[in-house]
C-alpha cells in the first residue's frame, strides 16, 4: 500500500502482487502470478516465476528497467517508445513477450 523504493524487493511466489503506488528504479517485484502497479513502473517486474505463462504485468505508466514473465523478458532498451509513460500490460504470446497499451 505504498511505493516500492530503490533497493527494495517484494517477493511473493505464491500468487499476485499489487502495488498501490510506484516502483522506483532499482526496485524489484517478483510474483508467482500477475503484477499490478497502480503507479509508474520504473524498476524490475518478474511475474509467473513458478512457470505461470498466463501471468501478466499491468501498470499505469511503463518506464521499466526489465519486465519478465515465466523467464521471457524485455529490457528498457527494447521497449517501444510509443508505449513509454503510458498505461500498459505485458503478456506472453507463446514464447514472445507482448507489451500493449491499456485502454
Amino acid at each position: 500500500d505504498s511505493p516500492v523504493r530503490s533497493g527494495q524487493s517484494i517477493i511473493f511466489t505464491e500468487g499476485d502482487v499489487t502495488v498501490l503506488g510506484s516502483v522506483s528504479s532499482g526496485a524489484e517485484i517478483v510474483a508467482g502470478g500477475s503484477i499490478h502497479v497502480y503507479g509508474t513502473l520504473r524498476g524490475r517486474a518478474m511475474a509467473g516465476v513458478n512457470g505461470n505463462s498466463n501471468a501478466r504485468i499491468y501498470c499505469q505508466k511503463i518506464e521499466a528497467e526489465l519486465i519478465a514473465i515465466d523467464g521471457y523478458y524485455q529490457t528498457a532498451e527494447e521497449l517501444d517508445e510509443s508505449l513509454r509513460s503510458k498505461p500498459a500490460q505485458a503478456r506472453l504470446d507463446g514464447k514472445i513477450m507482448r507489451i500493449t497499451p491499456l485502454n
